[in-house]
């Protein structure tokens, strides 16, 4: 049985400009130490659909179910909640500055969240305060505990986040965007500091990115969403090597490439759809190049390939010399049209 299971999960938002559909049918799942990248421009739903899990978002129409350890989230009340988050669920956001509080220092934030959930004495949880901020590789942990926020890096930060959410050797970790604000250098030791500790506790992982290179390094499983939908989902080498969904593909001609020859990025045209008012079908036809009839309505997330769980939600060929053929034709056109008028 899968840790978390997440099953048609919907979520709007009542606005002054009328409803935000912001997630659409979401489901996937995650098992015991596995893990899962969530990849996507913003607003494609990624944060929404793990804060929705976590009953942070206030307000919503909510639908679906999302079952961790047999007991779905949705329908949990407010006190089995607070239970839950920090001591079976960890999450790490995108800004550790505005989520560490400012008055208090680091340590007494780490021992106040270990004594909500545990029964144990202040110098206890301070001696485990430190053990945790030198797992992360904190510097002199037994001084920089007693250090506020503002005297710590922002990598620093990240860490003693890390170190919070790990704190009580949760079953799942949720880290959104959680290398964002960083340098590229501080981003890899972030990660490895993330990997580590998953190591060292066994717990499950969902990765929130809009950075497909932060995926290549961590990530088995990879879910790719767009206008609020899943468009595709494989392991992490099927998914760079022989993606299906035309998005996936944008995606991953606009990384920027190290070393060889450099060339310039292949942007995706257009900008993503409004979720006031989504359009019929596949949300990515607009910005489509390999667009057909059959796009105004949203084909299903279906086996495609040849690798067990590669799921994709687009009317191309599933096969992939079938496929190819269609990109050929595409090509062409689009070669034709860059020639302009013959003899021009």
């Amino acid at each position: 049985m899968a840790l978390l299971e997440v099953e048609d999960l919907r979520v709007s938002f009542n606005t002054p400009d009328g409803v935000v559909q912001a997630v659409r049918g979401v489901s996937y799942n995650i098992e015991a130490g596995q893990t899962l990248g969530i990849v996507g421009e913003s607003g494609s739903g990624k944060s929404v659909s793990t804060q929705t899990i976590m009953g942070l978002t206030k307000g919503a129409r909510i639908s679906g179910r999302a079952v961790f350890e047999g007991q779905d989230l949705l329908t949990a009340s407010p006190d089995q909640m607070r239970d839950i988050r920090g001591a079976k669920v960890g999450m790490i956001f995108q800004d550790p500055l505005s989520s560490l509080h400012p008055y208090y220092t680091v340590g007494w934030q780490i021992v106040e969240m270990i004594r909500l959930h545990d029964d144990m004495s202040k110098d206890q949880a301070m001696k485990r305060a430190v053990e945790l901020l030198r797992l992360v590789g904190i510097p002199q942990p037994d001084r920089r505990v007693d250090d506020y926020p503002h005297q710590f890096s922002g990598g620093m930060r990240q860490r003693a986040m890390i170190a919070m959410a790990m704190a009580l050797n949760p079953a799942l970790l949720i880290a959104d965007e959680p290398t964002t604000a960083l340098d590229v250098t501080v981003q890899a030791q972030v990660l490895r500091v993330i990997r580590r500790m998953q190591e060292i506790f066994g717990t499950a992982v969902i990765l929130i990115t809009h950075d497909l290179g932060v995926i290549a390094d961590v990530a088995d499983e990879v879910l790719v969403m767009y206008g609020g939908k899943v468009m595709e989902r494989a392991d992490r080498r099927t998914l760079f090597f022989a993606s299906h969904h035309p998005y996936t593909e944008g995606l991953l001609q606009s990384m920027p490439s190290y070393g060889g020859d450099r060339e310039r990025l292949r942007p995706i045209p257009g900008q993503p759809p409004s979720l006031l008012a989504p359009p019929p079908g596949c949300p990515f036809a607009p910005r489509c190049v390999y667009v057909m009839d059959k796009c105004a309505e949203m084909p299903a997330l279906d086996p495609v390939g040849e690798k067990p769980g590669h799921l994709s939600a687009c009317w191309l060929p599933h096969n992939e010399a079938d496929r190819e053929a269609v990109r050929r034709r595409v090509a062409h056109v689009e070669l034709a049209k860059s020639a302009g008028p013959a003899g021009a």
